[in-house]
């Protein structure tokens, strides 16, 4: 049976909501039906509801496929973990993050892929998920002394949850995703956000990158989900563009601070605002 105790995201993931949840949970509906999540990253808001009925959707494949080992063989998943935990080094993580270079990761197990990249989530610079124009995974090792690689009781109550509710994990556009959203359902869009300054870029976390007209195709299904009677929340950066966007159509758009989080330095990640986005 699931456990009572709080569940919690399983992995660091840049652009993770987890200091944005109390602000996101005063702007939810009092009830709604199922829950709908096509950009789920780590899943703060969707591990916070643990809603019986739910669709979670990602563009990243190798993290879609953490969640369905997780559901499918979380004991396997574990004893890959521990041997990731005992081999942790500079070499060993520099080692396995060129098995997407070398072809190894075509011979992996999907027990091996997950553990591969939730380890490499722990260890590496800032929890960082990039790629290069290859699909080649890119992001140094980091320096922390005693990092929490995995967390057995969370990964465990994880996978009850997900095999004793309607869970549907699926791997694809966050529009099709949200095609069987009906009136009352909840719908909650955390896409890749758009820059802030010019000297950033519209970069997503998979090769193909989310830009501009991506933003426009959501706000145009923000139209479309409001039409049918969807309850839809998006959350994005303070820019003009995103103002732009949802001004006309959204009810609401509140201004939350948050912390940015991928620097370095730490004396260096400062608060920036972000925008909650309401249909209702």
């Amino acid at each position: 049976m699931l456990m009572t105790k709080h569940l919690k995201p399983f992995t660091k993931w840049v652009g993770g909501k987890r200091q944005l949840l109390p602000e996101l949970l005063k702007v939810l509906p009092p009830s709604f039906g199922d829950y709908y999540e096509p950009f789920v990253g780590g899943g703060a808001l969707f591990f916070e509801l643990a809603p019986k009925q739910a669709v979670i959707n990602d563009n990243n494949k190798e993290l879609i496929l953490a969640y369905q080992v997780i559901e499918s063989d979380v004991e396997s998943l574990i004893d890959e973990l521990k041997k990731h935990k005992k081999n942790d080094s500079r070499e060993y993580y520099l080692d396995l993050r060129s098995a997407d270079r070398d072809g190894r990761i075509e011979k992996m197990s999907n027990v091996e892929r997950a553990g591969r990249i939730l380890y490499m989530l722990r260890v590496n610079f800032n929890g960082l998920y990039r790629v290069n124009s290859k699909n080649q995974f890119n992001v140094p090792y980091g320096k922390y002394k005693n990092p929490r690689i995995f967390d057995e009781e969370n990964l465990r109550n994880i996978s009850c949850y997900l095999n004793e509710n309607d869970i549907s994990i699926l791997h694809g556009d966050f529009e099709t995703a949200t095609k069987n959203a009906k009136q009352g359902d909840l719908v909650y869009f955390d896409p890749p956000y758009v820059p802030l300054s010019p000297t950033e870029s519209f970069t997503g976390y998979t090769a193909d990158g989310f830009g501009y007209d991506e933003q426009v195709r959501l706000r145009d299904l923000f139209v479309k989900l409001t039409d049918r009677g969807v309850y839809v929340i998006v959350s994005n950066s303070s820019s003009e563009l995103v103002y732009d966007l949802y001004k006309p159509v959204a009810k609401t758009i509140v201004e939350v601070g948050a912390t940015r989080m991928i620097n370095s330095d730490a004396q260096k990640r400062g608060k920036v605002n972000e925008l909650l986005i309401v249909n209702f």
